[in-house]
């Protein structure tokens, strides 16, 4: 957010599907600026369709998002200006460099000062020291810290992340962790999708739960739901093995 009152992204009703599927089944959500909501979930409980609906990259077969009330479509250019998005889909080019990459797509958001804006995003992300290497040697860790820092290129009024630490570093998780907390200090929007429940509620200020593409839970992170969450994550995986 550049300024004003904070932000609200709503998902309402939110249906999705794929053939006889129901990748999501009327979720209701929303996530408020200068706080990071985590959705978490088992596999297949929809919480990357959640992201591609929010983002505007899938549209909803029923339902909508709404950004303060207004909806927004995936359709309308300027949507998509406000919106980062790390995805499973670096969606970089291997044989560029990073500078390159980014370079690239700083034109194609129409980034005023490139040259400052790909210095501010790299040295966000913790890559400042991969500007000249090609993206086909980075490992797995980095080309994750370098798609953090081009999502983060046009200073997106929302920040959608699925499994981000995925492969990260130790280093590169802290990066990414110091890059939330500026993107909440900021007024952000930010939606955490992830796996590791633990570390989704310590960063969390809001969480929501998905499972067979309903929501199961949705509230803040307190210590409390914390504890109830993780109980009720074991007690399903242990039931399942």
């Amino acid at each position: 957010m550049k300024g004003g009152a904070s932000l609200t992204l709503k998902g309402r009703g939110l249906v999705c599907c794929y053939g006889p599927t129901r990748a999501l089944d009327g979720v209701d959500v929303a996530a408020v600026g200068g706080e990071i909501l985590a959705v978490a979930g088992p596999n297949g409980a929809g919480k990357t369709t959640l992201l591609r609906a929010l983002s505007g990259e899938r549209r909803p077969d029923r339902g909508g998002v709404f950004l303060d009330d207004s909806a927004v479509s995936g359709a309308d250019p300027g949507w998509r200006g406000r919106v980062g998005l790390v995805s499973h889909r670096t969606g970089l080019y291997r044989k560029l460099s990073v500078t390159e990459n980014m370079r690239f797509f700083a034109a194609l958001q129409r980034v005023a000062d490139v040259r400052d804006a790909v210095a501010r995003a790299l040295d966000a992300a913790g890559a400042t020291e991969l500007a000249g290497v090609r993206v086909e040697s980075l490992s797995r860790g980095q080309r994750q810290r370098v798609a953090l820092a081009r999502s983060l290129l046009h200073d997106p009024d929302i920040l959608l992340l699925d499994e981000p630490f995925a492969g990260l570093d130790p280093a590169g998780a802290a990066a990414l962790e110091a890059a939330l907390e500026e993107c909440r200090a900021k007024g952000r929007v930010v939606v955490l999708v992830t796996h590791d429940l633990r570390r989704g509620l310590r960063l969390a200020d809001r969480v929501a739960v998905l499972r067979g593409g309903r929501t199961v839970f949705f509230g803040e992170a307190s210590a409390e739901d914390a504890a109830k969450l993780v109980e009720f994550f074991s007690a399903g995986a242990a039931a399942a093995s």
